[in-house]
């Protein structure tokens, strides 16, 4: 509010509150028009700009015993892709990792830019040859044992225990790759860890930039607030 005197903490901490806040909305619209298939709409986007802005409600999600890093190549190139659906591919393969890791570990989401040769995509037949972007996503975890990797896309396959998980959420984050021109690999050893690989074509295009939320006038009164928090 206009003539307000706050720290830049307390300031710092305001807007990590409302950014969550705005972030669990958008969420909550995102996963029901997802569900609802709905049109989508994929436009040019800064993946960095992505992750950035899903990094507060990521570690919302996976807990304070978890640690979240993120390593952003500066100067990367432009995919194309719903802003939507790169938010539920970060969300599922966060949570997939958090599962992964009961005992705490640590989650790294990395962007890059790389090239595909032949003979690199000779090798693997999922990806051609061309410029990418990259989104790696890492974990400490126990990791998956290689006879299930080659089950982990497919609808409803889990491991987990009845009741834990619906195996739904690395089959969801396989058809929104697909549905962007993207390919997506898993390397994992059991009790080191899983590393997916997603590889985005490289546009040249210019991304859009986002405009900024309308900000409600603050009015003061006897408003109640309910806050909800996990944590110990």
């Amino acid at each position: 509010r206009e003539g307000t005197c706050l720290t830049e903490e307390d300031r710092k901490m305001l807007t990590k509150i409302y950014d969550a806040g705005l972030s669990g909305k958008q969420l909550t619209q995102r996963l029901l028009a997802f569900s609802r298939r709905q049109v989508l709409h994929p436009v040019f986007l800064d993946l960095n700009d992505s992750v950035r802005k899903f990094q507060t409600l990521l570690g919302s999600l996976i807990g304070d015993d978890i640690e979240l890093t993120s390593v952003q190549t500066p100067d990367l190139g432009t995919i194309e892709a719903d802003p939507q659906q790169i938010e539920q591919v970060l969300m599922n393969l966060a949570i997939n990792a958090r599962d992964a890791m009961p005992k705490g570990g640590s989650i790294i989401i990395e962007t890059s830019n790389v090239e595909i040769d032949e003979t690199y995509a000779q090798q693997h037949l999922f990806i051609k040859p061309g410029q990418y972007v990259m989104l790696t996503v890492r974990d400490t975890g126990t990791g998956i044992e290689k006879e299930i990797q080659s089950h982990v896309f497919e609808p409803f396959y889990t491991t987990k225990e009845t009741g834990k998980g619906t195996g739904l959420g690395l089959s969801t984050v396989f058809g929104i790759v697909k549905q962007s021109g993207g390919a997506i690999s898993i390397y994992s050893e059991p009790g080191h860890g899983t590393t997916f690989k997603i590889h985005f074509p490289r546009r040249d295009e210019s991304p859009i930039a986002f405009p900024q939320p309308m900000r409600d006038t603050l009015r003061g009164g006897t408003e109640t607030i309910l806050l909800v928090d996990d944590a110990d």
